[in-house]
Parts: structure tokens; C-alpha cells; sequence
């Protein structure tokens, strides 16, 4: 079970939950994968609703390996996500969230 004190986002791959999270070494390492260059602008488009798949596998691949899993971007290529892109699209959004602040008690 994800622990969201620990920044953690559950997120089902073929029916096995992984902990998502954005460790300091994946965020570099996200940073390093982004067109745009920085976390702000990251930040910016999901807050704006402007972001794109690319930012939504880079987010998602990133807080998978923060969590331990050891796979790439093209392993995602044909695992089901539960939920579908918008499932991906919301924990991505979540992960980089609680990577920058801390979880609501009452919330989930």
C-alpha cells in the first residue's frame, strides 16, 4: 500500500500495484528527460491542464523507478494501466504533487 507521508502513489500495471514516488534521483533524472528543462515548467503545465502525454510517461516512469522498479519508458509501451491515461494522467499529477508538499491527514 502507497504511504502518501513518504510521497508515495499506488499505480496498477497489469493488475500489480506499484509505489510511485519522486525520490531526489529521479527527479534529476526526470528533469534531465524534459524538453522544457526544468521542474517549474513541469509544474506550470500540469497546473494549467497544458501538459502532454510525454510529461505524463516522463512523471510516471520517473516515480515508478523512485519506487524501485527498474524498468524504461518502452516497457510501459504495452502494459495495462488500470484506469487507462487518465488513471496515469491523475498520478502522475499526484506524484509530483506530494513530491513538493506535505498529505492532507483527513485526505486519502
Amino acid at each position: 500500500m502507497a504511504n502518501p507521508w513518504a510521497g508515495e502513489v499506488g499505480l496498477s500495471l497489469d493488475g500489480v500495484v506499484h509505489n510511485c514516488k519522486l525520490t531526489l534521483g529521479a527527479l534529476a533524472e526526470l528533469e534531465a528527460s524534459l524538453e522544457t528543462g526544468t521542474l517549474i515548467g513541469l509544474v506550470e503545465r500540469f497546473e494549467s491542464g497544458q501538459f502532454s502525454t510525454r510529461d505524463v510517461l516522463a512523471l510516471i516512469v520517473a516515480g515508478l523507478r523512485g519506487g524501485g522498479w527498474q524498468g524504461s519508458a518502452s516497457d510501459l509501451l504495452s502494459v495495462e494501466i488500470a484506469g487507462g491515461p487518465v488513471e496515469a494522467a491523475r498520478v502522475a499529477a499526484e506524484i509530483l504533487a506530494r513530491a513538493f508538499s506535505v498529505p492532507d491527514v483527513a485526505g486519502k
